[in-house]
């Protein structure tokens, strides 16, 4: 049986929407807040942290109003018109299909944290001995990040192919 590129397309995004929601999940109940745990020495520190703003905690002071139009609204419509361009474009190579799809799943795990919890639980921290050190994040960040990397690659893939 051949799975259809819709259904492809929503198991990718609720894949990676489970695995956000069952990771923060686990943090929030068995993770004491601010606590540093090391998982991997130095270099893979869980600590369990509440972003009430975006990427890194930029925005979270913003005013309340700004907040929702820029932390809410705006993501909203943003991953409207991509899931609208995922399953309407016939055209997308499966690589770039893949990325769109965990920058979906990702996005949406984010915002359904934003709306229940009125932040999103951020708990993973990567340290490479000073050479590459991260902000604390999440699976869906890292669903988003693994996305637009896979996005990067196909456009160069297929540029190259032309």
């Amino acid at each position: 049986m051949k799975l259809s590129r819709s259904a492809f397309i929503i198991i990718i995004i609720v894949v990676n929407i489970a695995i956000d929601q069952i990771s923060k999940f686990w943090v929030r109940n068995y993770v004491d807040p601010f606590k540093e745990t090391q998982l991997l020495g130095d270099t893979l520190i869980l600590t369990n942290v509440e972003n009430t703003g975006a990427f890194l905690g930029m925005g979270s002071d913003l005013n309340p109003t700004i907040k929702i139009i820029v932390l809410l609204i705006l993501p909203i419509a943003v991953l409207g018109f991509l899931l609208r361009y995922v399953f309407k474009d016939k055209s997308i190579d499966k690589l770039s299909l893949i990325g769109f799809s965990c920058i979906l799943g990702g996005g949406f795990a984010n915002i359904y944290d934003r709306i229940i919890y009125g932040s999103v639980t951020d708990f993973l921290h990567i340290d490479l001995g000073g050479v590459f050190k991260t902000g604390i994040f999440n699976m869906a960040d890292l669903s988003v990040t693994t996305g637009m990397i896979m996005i990067l690659i196909a456009s160069y893939i297929y540029r190259k192919a032309k």
